[in-house]
């Protein structure tokens, strides 16, 4: 029932997802003006939202007895632990996850569908965050959040303090510091991995503050050139996971599937080095240090207007991807982010204080296994080539309706048919559909394939994975056929190389841990259902700030104490 609202929710919102966000936009844009700041229901200086890219919630459970009393296990002990919080949308990407965690949205009605996808107008795929109208600051690409549709946390709250709070996203991936930040957001930084130092866009500003460009010429992922990744736990404790050394896990460049893994080769530190170094713990430390100089330079948490920092920690991710979540890799990767979690909860403690913060922990996905490990488990698990998916759509349209040029574009799951071939031959873009999807059906692997007619008259299978799809589904971006894989399997293509993946609707993509630490935030371990959605709603009632305009969340009630609220101080 309590899903089934939450589609009821999306569907309404869904409506309005295109209307311009008022007191919302380009931060060098006025804020709308305000009497007097939000009250919020308690002493909150400081919002942090920490999101761990790829953690899936059984990490918490499979590692629990290797964890500190000062990272994970704190914010179990003193906040509130939704064990049970799956995200509502299929498309389990970084991009969508980003998205909704602050905006208690999701992907139907934030618009953010995929990392990627098709754009009709564009004629190509376009990435969730490319702006070609912003260039990288101090060089490069730019990116921005022009393409979110909806409000965020730190959108609502600037409006609501006209202006004052400060709204900043850090992260080593573009997409995770963009997002969850918000299109009003002070600043966004991220990692150049060509040049080994954060930069920004154009978008926030022209050019990087002193207090970034002196943190860069420190040159800290200097210090881990030539070094070599150790387990830091007894070999016995990696008895839980694969062997070590398996043919089908990923690698450092030159080195083998097992630790140790060397990284960076030759003599000076080099693109190839930056990027191996996104792969490793160390990147996490990295962030933490990062998040430090912010707080202390823009003096987040330093007045009574609550400031919000994003932090999302994507190293976990790209482990996770090369070595999978059974790996040595990943349980080392996962006890040292409990180390690094540790190290920024007692920098916020000694420069904020705990008691005036109130933060939350989440991912933006899980992951599948490795197949080849799945296989091991007699599981049925395999790499499906979207080439093969593909032949067989055409092989049947032809069959049906002539050969012709079928196709304007693929992304991820989503097929985009070439509208102007429908046109030209006057065939109705449902009989194509169909036929489409009843041939994508017949390749091994495939379970469900969902078609843009089904989700526009609401024709949709009353299943959970038609629902997840739903929520995935937006009429202007999305593709004509959506394709769900079977279990334990994921689509791929020649250029993919990793391990695994994620992206399905299935529990191992879906299920991530929710988890909410502050003033006014009743401690316990709740087993209810969640979901993400669920997080900015929560926020926003505690802080006495509008909730996000296209949230489908609910506020968690169990976990809130709703007492009234307190006179400033």
């Amino acid at each position: 029932m309590r899903f089934l609202d939450h589609r009821i929710r999306a569907a309404a919102c869904l409506m309005s997802a295109a209307v311009v966000l008022l007191c919302v936009g380009h931060p060098q844009q006025t804020a709308c003006a305000v009497s007097t700041p939000p009250t919020p229901r308690h002493n909150y200086r400081l919002v942090v939202g920490i999101i761990i890219d790829q953690l899936r919630s059984d990490y918490l459970e499979r590692f629990a007895d290797l964890f500190g009393e000062k990272g994970f296990q704190r914010l179990r002990v003193n906040g509130a632990y939704f064990a049970n919080a799956h995200y509502l949308h299929a498309c389990t990407y970084t991009a969508p996850g980003h998205a909704v965690v602050t905006t208690g949205s999701t992907a139907a009605v934030t618009g953010i569908i995929g990392n990627k996808w098709y754009d009709r107008e564009a004629g190509k795929v376009i990435e969730s965050i490319t702006d070609d109208t912003t260039t990288g600051v101090p060089e490069g690409k730019g990116a921005s959040p022009h393409r979110l549709l909806v409000s965020t946390l730190g959108d609502e709250l600037k409006a609501a303090t006209g202006g004052q709070a400060k709204v900043i996203g850090i992260s080593l991936k573009n997409r995770a510091a963009i997002l969850p930040a918000g299109r009003a957001a002070d600043a966004a930084y991220w990692f150049d991995s060509k040049r080994g130092q954060m930069q920004t866009s154009t978008y926030y500003m022209t050019a990087l503050p002193d207090w970034v460009t002196a943190f860069n010429a420190r040159r800290l992922p200097d210090r881990w050139f030539g070094k070599a990744w150790e387990k830091t736990l007894p070999e016995d404790t990696y008895t839980r996971c694969d062997a070590d050394d398996v043919s089908y896990e990923g690698r450092f460049t030159g080195g083998g599937t097992a630790f140790p893994h060397l990284v960076g080769r030759g003599d000076k530190p080099n693109a190839r080095f930056y990027n191996e170094f996104t792969m490793t713990p160390w990147a996490n430390d990295f962030l933490v240090e990062f998040a430090a100089a912010a707080i202390e330079h823009e003096k987040l948490g330093a007045d009574t207007v609550p400031d919000l920092l994003t932090i999302s920690f994507s190293a976990n991710d790209l482990v996770g991807h090369a070595f999978g979540p059974n790996s040595h890799e990943v349980l080392d990767m996962t006890v040292q982010t409990d180390q690094a979690l540790a190290r920024l909860l007692d920098l916020l403690d000694r420069q904020v204080g705990l008691d005036k913060t109130l933060l939350f922990l989440t991912s933006d996905h899980g992951v599948a296994p490795v197949p080849e490990y799945a296989a091991r488990q007699r599981l049925n698990s395999r790499r499906i080539p979207f080439e093969q998916v593909a032949v067989a759509i055409k092989r049947a349209l032809d069959a049906k309706f002539g050969e012709s040029q079928w196709f304007a574009g693929f992304s991820a799951e989503s097929v985009y048919f070439d509208l102007s071939t429908l046109t030209g031959k006057k065939l109705h873009r449902a009989d194509v559909e169909q036929v489409a999807a009843e041939a994508a059906l017949t390749v091994p692997g495939v379970a469900a394939a969902l078609t843009r007619t089904q989700m526009l008259s609401g024709a949709l299978p009353r299943t959970p994975i038609a629902q997840r799809v739903q929520m995935a589904f937006h009429p202007q971006r999305s593709g004509d056929v959506f394709l769900v894989p079977e279990p334990f399997c994921f689509f791929s293509d020649e250029e993919y190389t990793a391990a695994t993946t994620h992206g399905t609707p299935y529990a191992y993509d879906t299920h991530v841990p929710v988890l909410l630490m502050g003033a006014g935030i009743r401690p316990g371990v709740y087993s209810s259902p969640a979901s993400p959605s669920d997080i900015a709603p929560t926020l926003a009632f505690l802080l006495g700030v509008a909730a996000p305009n296209g949230a489908v969340g609910q506020i968690l009630n169990e976990a809130v104490d709703k007492q009234p609220a307190e006179p400033k101080r």
